[in-house]
């Protein structure tokens, strides 16, 4: 599957406010943001987020230093066009995050709501979590959502792959430890009902040299 031309046949055949994750406000994601952000300077990318109104949310609460990949531009210009003026205080990366050109070490916080549970090939996940500890900082988070067991097993016509604690730790081996885990009840904008759950991990220092 070409990840780019489906993605962006979603956004330009769908408006923002129809797709089944939208959300107005991304409430547990806010709350976690606030609770595990240092300060707000701490450097937050947003993967997968182009439409979302995460980066609205958060420049309101005063982050200054904002980041937001997606692999479809048609996404990130949504995004662009509702902040106006205020979508030059955001840095737009448009890129595949599995190889994307990010600076090693330049993230505090990453948050991913939208990437992770479409990775259905055990090596796309291992590039995942590779490149996740690559551009954070020592000590960094990733807060990450993904389908509960109980929730959707295909999204926008993909098979996705849901996880518990459990299944999860299984995927992210020693590279970072999980720190806490809840579940959430994502209402659609047609009604429906979306099962998922929430993962705060952080980075783990390397094994000390031998």
């Amino acid at each position: 599957m070409d990840r780019h031309a489906h993605w962006a046949r979603v956004y330009r055949e769908k408006a923002a406010t129809q797709v089944s994750w939208y959300r107005p406000h991304l409430e547990v994601s806010l709350d976690l943001i606030a609770r595990f952000a240092a300060s707000k300077q701490t450097a937050i990318l947003d993967i997968g987020g182009g439409a979302s109104t995460l980066a609205d949310d958060l420049l309101a609460a005063g982050y200054d230093d904002v980041s937001v990949l997606d692999i479809a531009e048609e996404a990130l210009d949504v995004s662009r066009l509702r902040l106006g003026d205020a979508a030059q205080r955001v840095k737009w990366v448009a890129a595949d995050f599995l190889d994307a050109v990010l600076e090693e070490g330049r993230y505090d916080l990453c948050h991913d709501r939208a990437v992770f549970h479409f990775l259905t090939d055990a090596e796309d996940r291992v590039a995942y979590f590779t490149q996740v500890a690559r551009i954070l900082r020592p000590d960094g988070v990733l807060v990450l959502a993904t389908f509960a067991p109980d929730g959707p097993e295909r999204c926008s016509g993909l098979q996705v792959v849901r996880y518990d604690e459990a299944a999860l730790k299984n995927v992210v081996g020693e590279r970072f430890a999980i720190v806490e885990s809840h579940r959430f009840s994502h209402r659609t904008p047609a009604g429906g009902v979306q099962e998922m759950m929430y993962f705060v991990l952080r980075k783990t220092p390397p094994p000390p040299a031998r």
